[in-house]
């Protein structure tokens, strides 16, 4: 980004902004509460215009959408990209329309369904919640109390809920809306400890009229123009009120603390099949990739490698190695594939028998899809 020198970024403004230059006394006004009210309407108008269409959205101005829908693809933008959100929330919505037909799903179809977005415990919460809701009337709360007393509701997703689905005005801060403020206002303060004021922050710039839309807004912003990298500052309809574009360096913001290696572990996957169809577990309710469909594997977890003996006696020989990171280890994932012909033992084993037609679809997470693709390349092991 091209560096501005300090005084610069208003002069500049100024120049390729003159409809928007505020009078001689604006400096008062963006060091006092009129900045949080004036920011409001500037970032409306824009977003007015420059909305993203979204499949779970509402257009400006109008009413919102239902709040399953926002609940739903709240809960699926956790830690994903709207890209890649979008097909599944299609497929879900497609299939269990209203939060009532998802609380009477079969678990197993739902994590199934889920396989490949990750962070597969936000897919345990959401048939939770959708069982909380429906149990009680089938209707979401409204206010933030009661959202956040459902399952998997954090402060983030129920404040989104209610400012978007009911129009209550609440702090909405993801890690775009994180990005916007601590630019505005040029925090210095690394991010942990930042994000203690941010959600005050953003409330004290949330309007009474139209908050949900005013989140959004945000949202976009961030997406759009006041990007991770080279931020389109000159596009930006705050720009006029922005600390870190007056300091000629708002791609400083926000200041993160260096990111701790993550740990190495290592574990093996076992692929045992016969015929043209594979042995498929599934994983305790609870902990890393709960309740999905997976190869048997030797118990590695975040904390240790594996170390469980295989699920029989070989012999066993190495079909490859999957490279998989996770938020916080890495995986050097080996697949040991049966050679052995004790196919009374095998048919002892726990599991389902999955033809190699249908494991594609069968909702394996991505780490146990790959271990399969290697385990259908290695051909029939009788």
């Amino acid at each position: 980004m091209r560096q501005i020198w300090p005084g610069q970024a208003e002069q500049v403004y100024r120049v390729c902004f003159p409809s928007r230059v505020r009078p001689c006394h604006s400096r008062r006004v963006r060091a006092s509460g009129e900045r949080d009210a004036a920011i409001p309407a500037a970032l409306l108008a824009w977003y007015d215009l420059h909305a993203r269409k979204l499949p779970w959205r509402a257009p400006p101005g109008l009413p919102p959408p239902d709040p399953y829908s926002v609940w739903l693809s709240e809960i699926m933008l956790q830690q994903t990209t709207t890209a890649a959100v979008a097909p599944y929330f299609a497929a879900f919505t497609a299939r269990w329309p209203t939060v009532e037909t998802l609380a009477a799903a079969d678990e197993a179809e739902v994590m199934a369904a889920w396989a490949g977005l990750g962070y597969y415990a936000r897919a345990r919460n959401l048939i939770a919640c959708a069982r909380a809701v429906a149990a009680g009337g089938g209707h979401f709360p409204r206010m933030l109390e009661g959202l956040r007393a459902l399952p998997g509701l954090g402060a983030y997703t129920a404040a989104a809920v209610a400012a978007i689905a009911f129009g209550e005005r609440a702090a909405v801060v993801d890690a775009n809306v994180e990005r916007v403020v601590t630019r505005l206002d040029a925090i210095a303060v690394p991010l942990p400890l930042a994000r203690k004021t941010l959600p005050a922050r953003v409330l004290a710039m949330t309007p009474e009229v139209r908050p949900g839309d005013f989140a959004q807004a945000m949202m976009d912003l961030g997406a759009a123009v006041c990007t991770v990298r080279r931020p389109r500052c000159l596009a930006c309809p705050l720009a006029a009120f922005c600390a870190g574009f007056r300091e000629g360096d708002s791609e400083r913001y926000p200041v993160k603390p260096p990111k701790p290696d993550k740990p190495a572990r290592t574990g093996h996957a076992y692929w045992i099949a016969r015929g043209d169809q594979a042995l498929l577990v599934t994983r305790p309710g609870t902990g890393l990739l709960g309740g999905m469909r997976a190869l048997p594997d030797d118990g590695w977890n975040a904390r240790t490698d594996g170390a469980l003996p295989p699920p029989l006696p070989g012999p066993w020989r190495i079909g490859g190695t999957i490279q998989h990171s996770f938020t916080h280890f890495s995986l050097s994932l080996h697949l040991a594939v049966y050679s052995g012909s004790d196919w009374a033992s095998v048919a002892a084993l726990p599991g389902a028998w999955w033809p190699f037609g249908q494991i594609e679809s069968a909702g394996l997470p991505t780490l146990f899809l790959k271990a399969a693709r290697l385990g259908m390349a290695q051909g029939e092991t009788e």
